[in-house]
């Protein structure tokens, strides 16, 4: 890897440990909050956030020489604005069916939706070992996901993470369209449209607003794991594209197991030790693949 290489490598791990840690932190909050409420304090707390960040950098004269979004990116924006209402809301109500390990595992699909969606649709190459790589990732999921038979068995919980997956694959893929632009204006585009939304529908099925303290709680889950996390995942993208990127996001779902089994106090398995390993082998591949990529 070259040095932007690795400074993306940086970006796309943090951003999956930020996302990974929303998992557990929001199956303790729908105890409190309706799924769909949830979903829209997330964005929110990222859009507002990030919102916050950008107005102290005009005042202090710091806000880098940015593209801002044009009228070219309107289909993208629009794009990514809808899959983000949609995605959340799925999972939230998936995961409020479901276990929090189950949910972070099952997120795994997102790498096979944006990779063959940057595929069939972007033209993105795909070589071969980023493939084995994919197939690795996606294996140890599979391992994992039989260690509990009655829990992630296609139940309707699993089809809403599956479905969010999809979404968020697509997702992923009208970003990386947008990736060139100021990742700050994305975010802020990412929160409040797709959080206001999001609110917009809440209210709409009948959802009711709680206690402040948890809707500030979900705010800041937001601005962390979503917010900020977006924000490393475009620059990510940028110079790795959103094939590489989502599959070394493939951390996320392993750390969210591990802050689930810290959080919730799920104990570790073998099965998740032998997963794990398939995750390191995979993880070596995208990393072999990035070095005959420069040679080439």
């Amino acid at each position: 890897m070259n040095g932007k290489q690795k400074t993306s490598f940086i970006w796309a791990i943090l951003a999956a440990t930020l996302y990974a840690v929303s998992t557990p932190l929001s199956k303790l909050l729908l105890q409190h909050i309706p799924p769909t409420i949830m979903a829209s304090f997330l964005y929110l707390g990222a859009g507002i956030g990030m919102y916050v960040i950008r107005l102290f950098r005009i005042k202090f004269r710091s806000i880098s020489k940015e593209q801002i979004l044009t009228k070219k990116e309107i289909p993208y924006t629009v794009g990514m604005v809808v899959l983000d209402i949609a995605a959340p809301i799925f999972l939230m109500f998936g995961l409020d069916q479901t276990t929090s390990a189950n949910a972070s595992l099952l997120n795994n699909f997102e790498i096979v939706s944006t990779s063959l969606i940057a595929l069939l649709f972007f033209h993105e190459t795909i070589h071969k070992k980023l493939w084995i790589a994919i197939g690795l990732i996606t294996f140890s999921s599979l391992i994992l996901s039989f260690e509990d038979s009655s829990s992630l068995s296609f139940s309707a919980g699993s089809i809403l993470v599956i479905l969010a997956c999809v979404c968020w694959g697509l997702e992923n893929n009208c970003t990386r369209m947008l990736s060139a632009k100021d990742p700050m204006q994305i975010v802020v585009i990412k929160g409040f449209g797709s959080g206001f939304c999001s609110l917009v529908i809440a209210l709409f099925i009948g959802e009711q607003l709680v206690n402040i303290k948890y809707m500030i709680l979900a705010l800041i889950i937001g601005f962390l794991s979503y917010g900020l996390s977006i924000f490393f995942y475009i620059y990510a993208q940028r110079e790795l594209g959103a094939v590489k990127t989502s599959t070394y996001y493939a951390f996320a779902p392993f750390i969210g197991v591990i802050f689930s089994n810290i959080v919730l106090r799920e104990k570790p398995s073998i099965t998740f030790a032998i997963a794990f390993l398939f995750m390191l082998a995979g993880t070596n591949f995208v990393s072999s693949d990035s070095k005959s990529n420069l040679k080439s």
